[in-house]
C-alpha cells in the first residue's frame, strides 16, 4: 500500500525536515491538513527540499477559494515540484462554508464537479495557449489573457482527488476525479457497502479505470511501539472519532453500525460546550469500529485486515522519537501489502 506522512505546519521551517525524513523513510507521500494555518505553503518548502515524494493537501476546502487563485497555486506547485503534486480538495459542511467562510451553501456535488471541470479548463488555456471559455451551471470562465497565464511546464495535468462520505459525492469523485479522501470516520462495512459500489458507478459512467484511481484512507492507524504508547494514540483516536461523530454529517456510517444514538448523544454535548465529556461516550468497542489498532510488529496484518482489497493508500502517524531505522522498516513492510492502484492515468492538456 501507499503510505502517507503528515507534515507539520508550523513553524514553517520544519516543513522541509520532516519531509525530507519521510521520504528517507519511504513514505509515498506527504500532506497537509487544512486547519488552523495554510495547508499550501508548507508543500512548497517540501517540494524544494524533496526530489521523490508525492505532495498533497488533504484536503484544501474548494468553495471558498476562486477556481483561478487555487488553478495558480497548483500549478505553482507542480511545476516547482516536477509534477508530483497532487491537489486534494473538500466541499467542507454547510455551517462552516456559511458562518465560517461567509459563502452561500448550495448542493455540494455537482458544484464540486463544475469546479474541478473550471481548474481543468484553466489549465489546459495556460498549457495551450489556448482561449479559456468555461460556462457551467456554477462558475462561467472566459477571460485569460498571456501576462496572467504562466509558461506551459510540458508537465500532465494536475490530478485531482476530493474527499467524499455520501453517496453522491462518491459518485462525482469516481465520475470526474483521480481519487477519493475517504473520512477516517469510515469502517470497513462502509467501505465495502457503500463506498466502493458508488465510485465504481461513477468511474463507469466516465470510463475511469480502477488502477488509475487511488482510494485514501478509510478509518484511523492507532499504533506504537509498544503498550503505553498504543494507549495514548487510542485515546487520541477516541478524542477525535467524538468530534467526528457529533456532526450529522457523518450520521449514515454510525447507523450502519447501529450506534446512530451515540451520535445524537454527541451532538448534543457539543451543542452544550461539553467537550471534555465527549470521549467518554466513545466505547472501544466503537473505537475498533473506525480503526486498525496494532503495535509495530502486528501492524502489516492490521492494515492488511482494515484496507487490503479495498483502498491503495492511508496516513500513517508514528510516534516522536521513533528510530528512522525502525521507520524505514516499518513503512517497508506495510508497502509490501497488494493494492489496486498502479498510478495517475496523467492526463495531458495537450494531446
Amino acid at each position: 500500500m501507499r503510505i502517507f506522512s503528515t507534515l507539520p505546519q508550523t513553524p514553517w521551517r520544519e516543513a522541509a525536515p520532516a519531509a525530507v525524513a519521510a521520504e528517507q523513510a519511504g513514505f509515498d507521500a506527504a500532506m497537509t491538513v487544512e486547519l488552523g494555518h495554510d495547508v499550501f505553503t508548507p508543500l512548497a518548502f517540501a517540494g524544494l527540499a524533496t526530489s521523490r515524494i508525492e505532495l498533497t493537501p488533504s484536503i484544501a476546502v474548494a468553495f471558498p477559494r476562486s477556481p483561478t487563485v487555487l488553478a495558480h497555486q497548483a500549478w505553482d506547485l507542480a511545476a516547482n515540484s516536477g509534477g508530483r503534486f497532487v491537489l486534494g480538495l473538500g466541499s467542507q459542511v454547510k455551517g462552516h462554508n456559511e458562518r465560517r467562510f461567509g459563502i452561500p451553501w448550495t448542493a455540494p456535488a455537482p458544484r464540486l464537479a463544475d469546479y474541478i471541470g473550471a481548474l481543468r479548463a484553466i489549465w489546459r488555456a495556460w498549457e495551450t495557449r489556448g482561449k479559456l471559455d468555461y460556462h457551467s451551471a456554477h462558475y462561467t470562465l472566459t477571460l485569460m489573457t498571456p501576462d496572467f497565464s504562466p509558461e506551459p511546464t510540458g508537465l500532465p495535468m494536475v490530478p485531482i482527488t476530493v474527499a467524499a462520505v455520501g453517496e453522491a459525492m462518491l459518485r462525482m469523485a469516481g465520475r470526474h476525479c483521480d481519487g477519493v479522501r475517504l473520512h477516517p470516520i469510515c469502517s470497513r462495512l462502509y467501505l465495502e457497502q457503500v463506498c466502493l459500489p458508488a465510485l465504481a458507478e461513477g468511474m463507469a459512467r466516465s470510463g475511469r479505470r480502477r488502477e488509475n484511481f487511488d482510494i485514501h484512507g478509510g478509518g484511523f492507524v492507532v499504533t506504537g511501539p509498544d503498550e503505553a504508547s498504543l494507549v495514548e494514540a487510542t485515546e487520541m483516536a477516541r478524542r477525535r472519532i467524538a468530534f467526528y461523530a457529533s456532526t450529522r454529517t457523518y450520521r449514515p456510517i454510525l447507523a450502519l453500525h447501529g450506534i446512530e444514538e451515540l451520535g445524537d448523544r454527541l451532538h448534543q454535548l457539543s451543542v452544550r460546550g461539553r467537550w471534555a465529556e465527549m470521549p467518554g461516550a466513545v466505547s472501544d468497542d466503537v473505537v475498533r469500529v473506525f480503526a486498525a489498532i496494532a503495535p509495530f510488529a502486528a501492524l502489516p496484518g492490521a492494515i492488511a485486515a482494515r484496507f487490503g482489497g479495498a483502498a491503495d493508500s492511508f496516513d500513517l502517524a508514528l510516534p516522536a522519537g521513533t528510530p528512522a531505522g525502525l521507520a524505514r522498516e516499518l513503512v517497508t513492510d506495510l508497502r509490501r501489502i497488494p493494492h489496486a492502484f498502479t498510478g495517475f492515468a496523467n492526463e495531458r492538456a495537450v494531446p
